[in-house]
């Protein structure tokens, strides 16, 4: 379960008021083996052995309701070719690269229980459709 990032909630709300104009990025799902925060700070990645963020389409969501919007289509990263660490977490990034926090929330299993995962050398870390949800708490 995740949340907004004060970065997205600041760009929606200047779009809002007609402070500044938003058109929201392609998102690129990440993630990590650390808590990412609501500012951004804390995102701790993999590096290396094959770790790529996700590119994300419109395609690959349910349509929101009840202000909270889920992963239509299961979200399968590459097969590791090293350690990752445990992956507790995950965020919504702005660019495949570096970029800003829009989203993000720690891993949680079908009854909403906190899950990690150990990635290490050949494992395939898979998201399954309706696994990801993000609302605005």
């Amino acid at each position: 379960m995740g949340s907004y990032s004060i970065y997205l909630d600041n760009k929606i709300l200047g779009h809002i008021v007609g402070k500044a104009a938003y058109t929201m990025p392609e998102a690129f799902l990440a993630v990590s083996t650390a808590n990412p925060t609501n500012s951004g700070s804390g995102l701790a990645e993999p590096v290396g052995n094959s770790y790529a963020r996700i590119a994300t389409a419109a395609g690959d969501w349910n349509t929101p309701t009840s202000g909270a919007i889920s992963n239509a289509n299961a979200f399968n990263f590459p097969a590791a070719t090293g350690a990752w660490g445990t992956i507790a977490y995950f965020a919504l990034m702005d660019a495949l690269t570096a970029g800003n926090v829009l989203a993000y929330g720690q891993c949680l299993d079908a009854s909403g229980n906190v899950t990690t995962k150990v990635i290490g050398n050949g494992d395939i870390l898979s998201i399954g459709a309706g696994s990801l949800v993000i609302t605005q708490v």
